[in-house]
């Protein structure tokens, strides 16, 4: 049989699954939610759903679908009914579940059910906006929202608006809470001056600008959660085994979820009543410490070790998490330094080691397959951008080395020793395998390996300004520190010099 409302019942009597009763199909309509994205049917809709099923939130979505790809004709088959498979590592333990998410009404195309669409905006419980159009969605085009379908996403949200407010009237209880998803920083500040400015290019009243700024909470949030869509196809079969039916629509994601959402309004945190039924929702008045903690310990930790990585021969994140040694070399990294970096007045001790285990957790799950070459994209930026602030951070905190970021920044110097291939492309040759490097600096640093060796080239390298936006060599003893872990890096296996570096002797 296949996913759909009529075999519900059935399904229901299968235990490996979780569904919510017939009565969720009654519930009203009040998000709307543009982006049919895995992302969003694995998070929000997910967190919604689990509301529902504990009589909550009571709500349901409508999701528009923006884009001329594909079309809602396997939604609708289902009766918008899909399933999220959870599988990963929560707290050292494998954790697998399968729930059907019911939360999902109606999945409208903005470009054939454009009328359905604004009809919502007439909905007085429909109170919600979500969005994940990708980042080029938070952008500004001028066109007049009112003639016909708007093309870009604010266009068809502040016609959305428009409409609104001229069937609900003028008040707070008609403004939406809109919750973007789009994975920039300031989201929804940003997508609130795009909606004013558009607003203002349209030539509306005054009155409604008005409305748009004092009574619409536009909130920044921040999203963390992997979500890799279809299974692979032999996990697929014993999936549907297991479920016993047939679903086109079924993703898969990790255990761990995060939705951080920026609001000091006591209504928005009425209307987002979802959010008590899951960990991973925080409404909060400042969402700055939660990207510190994603930044700096999970995106941070993935810079620091992709390197040394790579370099060991490992090729899959959690091939790399069943060597102990490496485990151990990044609990060390996350809990003696990066969290001893950033800990102040709004980030505790608590707080990063509770990250830094969820980490762990992560790296080791058996079901995804991260792979360390595509963590060293654009390799040198990202050390720039996540990992000079730590190094400078820790040095003024307590003015030593940290030894596990200058290992780090060693595995870093060692990979992008390139050399150039027929194609006049940059590759990092180990064990006999070319890697292509994806790094808009890989020339400087193929230069500088051409130039110099040993510690003058660490020195070369740490000293280039226009890499990192400071000088490193002139951190007291950083220069002998990389070198050091270079040269031993060079002479012994990757796995012997982690083990030395983390050894409880050496962080004593």
């Amino acid at each position: 049989m296949i996913l759909e409302r009529k075999n519900l019942a059935a399904i229901r009597n299968n235990p490996a699954v979780q569904v919510a009763g017939d009565e969720v199909f009654n519930l009203p309509e009040k998000v709307l939610q543009f982006g049919t994205g895995v992302l969003l049917r694995g998070l929000p809709d997910y967190f919604i759903d689990k509301a529902n099923r504990q009589g909550v939130f009571n709500g349901r979505v409508v999701i528009v679908k923006s884009t001329s790809q594909g079309d809602t004709n396997a939604f609708a088959k289902q009766d918008n009914l899909y399933t999220v498979c959870i599988k990963g590592v929560e707290n050292g333990a494998l954790v697998e579940e399968d729930i059907v998410i019911t939360a999902i009404s109606r999945v409208l195309s903005a470009q054939e059910q454009w009328n359905d669409i604004l009809a919502c905006a007439a909905k007085p419980a429909m109170q919600i906006v979500i969005s994940n159009t990708t980042e080029v969605g938070i952008s500004l085009v001028k066109e007049n929202v009112l003639d016909g379908v708007p093309a870009s996403f604010p266009g068809k949200l502040l016609a959305f608006l428009y409409k609104r407010y001229h069937t609900l009237g003028n008040n707070v209880e008609s403004g939406m809470v809109i919750v973007p998803t789009e994975l920039i920083s300031d989201n929804g500040t940003k997508l609130k001056a795009i909606i004013l400015e558009l607003a203002a290019f349209n030539q509306f009243d005054e009155a409604f600008i008005n409305w748009l700024d004092q009574h619409n909470d536009f909130c920044n949030s921040l999203v963390d959660r992997i979500v890799p869509g279809r299974l692979p196809a032999a996990t697929e079969q014993k999936s549907e085994q297991l479920l016993g039916y047939k679903d086109e629509l079924k993703i898969m994601s990790e255990c761990y979820a995060l939705w951080a959402i920026e609001t000091s309004s006591a209504r928005t945190k009425e209307i987002l009543s979802f959010a008590g039924v899951h960990k991973g929702v925080i409404l909060t008045p400042d969402i700055t410490k939660y990207k510190e903690i994603k930044l700096r310990l999970l995106n941070g930790t993935h810079t620091f070790s992709c390197g040394l990585a790579m370099l060991a021969g490992f090729r899959i994140v959690k091939d790399a998490m069943s060597d102990k040694t490496f485990e151990l070399f990044l609990t060390n990294l996350m809990q003696e330094e990066i969290a001893n970096a950033i800990i102040d007045n709004h980030i505790d001790k608590q707080d990063c080691q509770t990250f830094a285990h969820q980490v762990i957790d992560r790296f080791k799950n058996p079901h995804l397959d991260h792979q360390w070459l595509s963590i060293t994209m654009q390799y040198t930026s990202k050390m720039a951008m996540r990992n000079v602030p730590l190094i400078r951070a820790y040095y003024e905190k307590h003015n030593s080395v940290p030894q596990f970021m200058a290992l780090g920044f060693a595995g870093y110097l060692l990979f992008m020793r390139t050399e150039k291939n027929s194609d006049g492309k940059y590759q990092r040759t180990i064990n006999q395998q070319a890697n292509l490097v994806t790094d808009d600096k890989a020339e400087v640093l193929y230069a500088l390996w051409q130039q110099y060796s040993g510690d003058d080239l660490v020195q070369q390298a740490l000293a280039k300004k226009e890499l990192w936006g400071t000088d490193l060599s002139a951190l007291p003893g950083f220069v002998k520190a990389v070198s050091n872990y270079v040269e031993l890096l060079e002479k012994k296996p990757v796995e012997e010099v982690i083990g030395e570096v983390s050894s409880e002797e050496f962080v004593k």
